[in-house]
């Protein structure tokens, strides 16, 4: 089989990729190929089918501006919402018929002479393309604990990114290990089935009121009809999101009363849901708040009050074909393990697949040799022709679609450029990375991440060498403002 080539390959097909075709295509490409290991688009909200699964921002914010969705049934809508919401997006935008599903990468370099990148695939299928855009997204490559005996065990494992719609909890026991964002989700919804439910503990997370609000069909035919009010709903969505991360996590250092002020609504709630003085000491996190993810739930600290449920907080000395052993020596007999553990984002999933640039740097090796680090969250010197959204200081806001559609941006005014001068390639420069790379390290110093308490807070935002190296620590303004702005000389075009 031949080489087939390309001018635009995209790797991932959740809402970055499905941004970046939709503004490739805006730029005139046509020969456009996205290609996903899944077999069907949506990315994470594909792959997660979990009970419980819903958005934790608000949809109004949690979506493309350009696209408003007046068929939201809820501001938290459930994950087949966002589902639907990406076929909706990808058919109305012609994106769909450039997507190849069942097709893993398994690395890409670039090719000096030809000035193209060559792309392999599993099977030992070769393709090539004049730009390369890696939009994996930071939650891609589940995590598995490792715990000494997890392989032994006898009953029914299942990772909440791999779950099984058919397996039946009902009057079984389980346990869960994990109490991220994802656990908040899952733990009330199997609360209800089981007979026993063991949550085992690692880190506690701060949770917040979820002030949900249904839309009925009324609301949803006015948003259709008169998008300006759906317009008016996300301005206020968007502003409170914005404002509330620049406050407490970017501003620490002069605003810290606003940090405190929210642990404060955090422990109330809690405290009115659990009067068991020592149980809610248990849930308590000891780390500032935004130095770990946080999330929201109604039920979450009420479901720990229910006799069937049991929060485990002395730590997994090992795994037991038929249930966990404690580090005090207590042993709990499950028939079913649910491991709510998130993602390996930094060791397998930047980049998610191996990258060879020019004079053949591994993109890999050189993050975690010189430091994690991307100008403008998206391109990196000595990778010609090389877009990566889910990237080193990529993320701004805590909405994934404020990272894409500002990148987005940053790809009209840089291909636009590349056009018009009827030019080919394009590169960062060293010293265009260098001063991007000083400004965001220096913002860093006012966050929570270097003057708060994080110690102990065991947060996937953090490298394994200590850098917070995942967000832009600016507003969302503040990053779409400086992609009409970034100086064109920044790039090598020629």
């Amino acid at each position: 089989m031949g080489e087939e080539q390309f001018d635009v390959v995209i790797i991932g097909a959740g809402f970055g990729g499905i941004g970046a075709a939709i503004q490739a295509k805006r730029l005139g490409y046509d020969n456009i190929l996205i290609v996903d290991r899944e077999d069907d688009l949506g990315g994470t909200w594909h792959v997660n089918r979990y009970p419980g699964l819903a958005v934790d921002q608000p949809a109004t914010t949690y979506s493309y501006w350009f696209e408003p969705n007046p068929r939201w049934t809820r501001l938290f809508p459930a994950g087949a919402e966002m589902k639907s919401y990406a076929e909706h997006v990808a058919d109305k935008y012609d994106v769909r018929r450039h997507m190849r599903f069942n097709a893993c990468v398994e690395g890409a370099q670039w090719d000096e002479d030809a000035k193209v990148w060559r792309v392999a695939l599993a099977g030992g299928q070769a393709i090539s393309t004049q730009f390369l855009i890696v939009a994996t997204g930071f939650l891609c490559q589940p995590k598995t604990p490792d715990i000494p005996g997890i392989d032994s065990f006898a009953g029914r494992i299942i990772h909440t990114a791999k779950w099984d719609e058919a397996y039946s909890f009902q009057g079984r026991s389980a346990a869960v290990i994990g109490t991220g964002s994802t656990g908040i989700q899952v733990i009330p919804e199997l609360a209800k089935e089981v007979s026993e439910l063991a949550v085992y503990q690692r880190t506690p997370i701060w949770v917040m009121p979820k002030s949900d609000i249904r839309f009925p069909r009324i609301a949803q035919r006015l948003f259709a009809k008169v998008p300006l009010t759906q317009r008016a709903l996300r301005f206020g969505t968007d502003t409170f999101m914005d404002l509330a991360n620049v406050i407490t996590m970017w501003n620490y250092r002069y605003i810290k009363v606003a940090n405190r002020a929210i642990t404060a609504g955090s422990r109330i709630q809690r405290r009115l849901a659990v009067r068991d003085k020592k149980l809610s000491r248990k849930l308590k996190p000891e780390y500032d708040f935004g130095c770990k993810r946080p999330s929201i739930s109604n039920s979450y600290y009420r479901t720990f009050t229910k006799p069937n449920v049991h929060l485990e907080t002395n730590g997994i000395e090992r795994i037991e074909p038929d249930g966990i052993v404690a580090c005090d020596g207590t042993k709990r007999k499950i028939d079913a393990l649910v491991l709510a553990t998130g993602y390996d984002v930094w060791e397998s999933n930047l980049p998610a697949i191996e990258v060879i640039g020019r004079e053949g740097r591994n993109l890999g090796k050189w993050w975690r040799e010189a430091g994690f680090q991307a100008y403008e969250g998206i391109s990196v010197p000595h990778f010609p022709n090389f877009l990566t959204m889910a990237s080193p200081y990529a993320w701004v806001g805590l909405s994934w679609f404020n990272t894409v559609e500002y990148q987005m941006r940053h790809m009209s005014r840089l291909f636009g450029s590349l056009q018009s001068s009827g030019a080919t390639t394009f590169e960062v420069t060293e010293e265009a990375n260098a001063r991007f790379l000083e400004d965001v390290t220096k913002r860093l110093d006012n966050s929570v991440f270097r003057l708060g308490n994080c110690a102990t807070s065991r947060s996937y935002w953090f490298s394994p060498s200590g850098e917070p190296a995942l967000f832009r620590p600016t507003s969302v303004r503040n990053a779409v403002r400086a992609q009409d702005r970034f100086p064109l000389s920044d790039y090598a075009i020629s």
